[in-house]
């Protein structure tokens, strides 16, 4: 009876098979490349991520600076104005033992989102294009968005009026025909934006001597950035 085992056969081991074998030397290649893939999918996505930022961070400046970061000109208003020692003699004439006071409510009205800070103020009176008349007013700050009053008081000589040829006729009439000009110069400041600002205010008025009051007034205004 044969022998179920023989010493001779050996038992010959089975030969992988080429579909699932995998080499060591491949893995180590493909793990680095599979980082780096990694890193370029993080590296597009930081990009594109800051890229984004910054656009609407720049769409953001731009509509501020159109809109609450843009300087605007202050608005200078005459609110009133009044004449005071100017009286008249028997013989149609002006008196000229004192000088006439010119009274002036003026109001500044700042827009912006930062404080206009002005100069001193010089506003001067004109008759038939003659000046007879000048004043001033100290420096001041227009807060923000606020309106600011201040009274401005000009000295007005006579004698300079009554050296006009037009004076003859505008007191025949009961009248009296001024111009005012003044001019106020400053600056804005908005975040790192620094804007100077002259604002001019010319003024028509008309004194008249029986209502002892200021009448038709109007006032034509120009802001300079």
């Amino acid at each position: 009876m044969a022998s179920p085992f023989n010493p001779r056969e050996q038992v010959k081991p089975l030969a992988p098979s080429s579909r699932y074998s995998v080499r060591s030397h491949d893995l180590e290649d493909d793990v680095p490349s599979l980082h780096i893939t990694k890193f370029s999918h993080r590296n597009y996505y930081c990009c594109g991520l800051a890229a984004a930022m910054f656009l609407i961070l720049a769409v953001i400046a731009i509509v501020l600076g159109f809109t609450v970061f843009h300087v605007k000109g202050p608005r200078i208003t005459m609110n009133g104005v009044t004449i005071e020692q100017l009286t008249s003699t028997a013989n149609g004439s002006l008196q000229t033992d004192s000088n006439i006071t010119l009274l002036a409510d003026v109001s500044i009205k700042n827009p912006n989102v930062a404080s206009f800070k002005y100069a001193n103020t010089t506003t001067l009176v004109y008759f038939y294009g003659t000046e007879v008349g000048e004043g001033r007013s100290p420096a001041g700050v227009a807060k923000a968005r606020r309106t600011m009053r201040m009274n401005v008081t000009v000295d007005i000589v006579p004698a300079k009026i009554l050296a006009v040829p037009e004076f003859s006729k505008e007191f025949a009439a009961r009248v009296l025909t001024l111009t005012s000009f003044t001019r106020v110069h400053g600056k804005v400041k908005v975040v790192m934006v620094k804007r100077n600002v002259e604002v001019e205010l010319n003024c028509t008025m008309t004194y008249n001597f029986t209502s002892q009051g200021i009448q038709g007034d109007k006032c034509k205004q120009r802001v300079r950035l």
